[in-house]
């Protein structure tokens, strides 16, 4: 069973840069593609970018478009979220998931473009971003 565990979460000052890890065990993110969401308080969640089994195929946002980077390095079976120029509106718990139909899920998007959350059955536990103005 693909289990998720996300990282690097922290308060960071407006414009500065975070990376957001997420470490997968029980099975490799090979096959996976894997996605960031984030929820603000009082706000729906929000898909942030994606990307599939090879990182030919990623998507992002449009609100994150131009600042944050999908990455992701099988040999640690691990992706990355790279946030620069990170903004007050970016404060949110972050959570990955990961979908088992890496060609689907990253096909699939939202009206922003992002990632849709009913194509991916792994989630993580999530971690807190907070951007200080």
């Amino acid at each position: 069973q693909l289990q998720l565990v996300e990282s690097g979460g922290g308060l960071v000052q407006s414009g500065g840069s975070l990376r957001l890890s997420c470490s997968a065990s029980g099975s490799t993110l090979e096959y996976y593609a894997v996605a960031w969401f984030r929820q603000a308080p009082g706000k729906e969640r929000e898909g942030v970018s994606c990307i599939g089994a090879t990182e030919s195929s990623t998507c992002y946002a449009e609100s994150v478009k131009g600042r944050f980077t999908i990455s992701k390095d099988n040999a640690k079976n691990t992706v990355y979220l790279e946030m620069n120029s990170i903004q007050p509106e970016d404060t949110a718990v972050y959570y990955c998931a990961a979908s088992s139909r890496p060609v689907m899920a990253t096909m699939v998007r939202d009206m922003s473009g992002g990632p849709l959350a009913t194509e991916y059955g792994y989630w993580g536990q999530g971690t807190q971003v907070t951007v200080s103005s």
